[in-house]
């Protein structure tokens, strides 16, 4: 696309010349006659380059160039001056002007100052973006996998995300869906924009109108000054309503009403607002169980599962276990690293993981705050992880969960099971126990594991 620039100059033989000679090299031209058409036209369209008069009729260009600032931060702007009023000119460059031309001035004068002021501007967008994606990378360093099921939900969300969709996001508890959430604001086109995050369930239901829209002075009993609701100060932004189905049914019809009509009503207003807001909701409810019982309104839930987005638990995606258990050591061990041995990350992969990553996140925090050593074993596991009622580990570990063996006869038992069930292959059983051939053969020889001497 070519670049468009706005040319405000009441010198209409000056204005035409200088037009044209821009048209002639390429450029979008739009020329004014004066600062109140120019700031018409910027209330409508953008620009690459303002090229503004310093005085004119109605507006002159300094008042031009703060208005348009406030409309459009990132225009770059160039002043055309007298000789007298270099003085003004160069208050203008200290107060955001690219450059300014002292009339007269030729051609190469005029194509210089626009591409300073078109590369000053190619490098504050290149900055700004390199600013978003180190801030993005940070943010999300931890976030991986090689499993099937994250695979396909990283696809999903690089699909969803560029679009203003209303969005679902379902899962357990724990599973990332905040995180999921944040993703997708990060990589669409409001990302520059504010992620509000609101926990439906922890807010009172009494003030929970009052967060979500905002209220004026004197609409209740405390309300001292007039205050913002989150929608607002997601404008132009996301926001995220997690635990939506713990909405009373009331919010549900205004929430319902700001989906269809992109309009929120401060509590106590008179006057209603309209906001410019990508909703994305998230839960670990049945919200269709929910709308079968009357609980949650059939009409709302559909207007918010336009796209949904499911998250899968941790035992659907155990494959991704070691890789996020390295990232959690990574950032709970700073000073000195901290490994995991075999056995240890093949009962993580095996465990249940009712809490999913966030339980996995604070176990290996625990286990590195409490460790004995700088490799981590079953021994660092807290007492209740290996408990009688850990059902999934006693099926994979029958014997880990009795209290009456020791560590060495559990893993003792638990190898000869693999072994029994693999008919002694062990390249199986090594498959099955998750481990390497060798460490399986090495753990053979260290607690005497022989096929004849059962």
């Amino acid at each position: 696309m070519p670049v468009r620039i706005l040319l405000a100059d009441d010198d209409n033989a000056l204005r035409r010349v200088v037009q044209f000679k821009l048209r002639q090299k390429g450029y979008d031209v739009v020329a004014v006659p004066d600062g109140r058409e120019a700031e018409k036209i910027l209330q409508k369209e953008n620009f690459d380059l303002l090229i503004t008069d310093m005085k004119m009729p109605n507006m002159d260009g300094i008042e031009l160039l703060e208005r348009s600032r406030q409309m459009h931060p990132d225009l770059e702007v160039i002043m055309i001056t007298a000789y007298a009023e270099i003085p003004q000119a160069v208050r203008a460059v200290k107060s955001g002007a690219a450059d300014y031309l002292t009339k007269p001035f030729d051609d190469d004068q005029l194509f210089v100052a626009i591409d300073k002021a078109l590369k000053l501007r190619r490098l504050e967008d290149e900055n700004l973006q390199l600013k978003e994606q180190l801030k993005g990378r940070d943010h999300f360093k931890h976030i991986v996998g090689v499993s099937k099921p994250f695979k396909e939900l990283m696809g999903l969300i690089e699909k969803v995300a560029p679009s203003d969709a209303t969005i679902l996001i379902t899962g357990e508890s724990g599973t990332g869906k905040e995180v999921v959430a944040r993703m997708i604001h990060h990589h669409s086109r409001r990302r520059i924009g504010e992620f509000v995050a609101v926990n439906c369930a922890a807010i009172p239901r009494e003030l929970i109108e009052s967060e979500l829209f905002g209220h004026v002075r004197g609409a209740f009993t405390g309300a001292v000054r007039d205050k913002k609701g989150k929608f607002e100060q997601a404008d132009g932004g996301t926001i995220f309503l997690d635990e939506i189905g713990e909405l009373e049914t009331d919010l549900q019809a205004k929430l319902l009403r700001v989906l269809q009509e992109r309009v929120i009503e401060p509590v106590g207003a008179e006057n209603r607002l309209e906001v410019d807001v990508r909703v994305i909701a998230a839960t670990n409810s049945n919200l269709e169980e929910a709308v079968k019982s009357n609980k949650f309104r059939e009409d709302l839930y559909y207007r918010l599962n336009v796209i949904p987005v499911i998250v899968p638990s941790l035992r659907d995606r155990s494959e991704d276990i070691p890789l996020l258990v390295r990232g959690f050591l990574r950032r709970f061990s700073i000073d000195i690293p901290v490994s995991v041995d075999d056995e240890l990350m093949a009962a993580l992969r095996h465990h249940s993981w009712p809490g999913n990553i966030r339980e996995l996140e604070n176990l290996v925090e625990r286990m590195v705050v409490l460790r004995g050593s700088d490799t981590l074993t079953i021994r660092d596991l807290p007492p209740d992880f290996l408990s009688g009622e850990n059902r999934e580990l006693k099926r994979v570990f029958p014997a880990v969960g009795d209290e009456i063996l020791g560590l060495h006869d559990a893993t003792r038992r638990l190898i000869v099971d693999a072994l029994d069930r693999c008919g002694w292959n062990k390249s199986k059983a090594a498959e099955l126990l998750d481990i390497p051939r060798h460490v399986l053969i090495y753990r053979m020889k260290k607690y005497d594991i022989q096929k004849e001497s059962r």
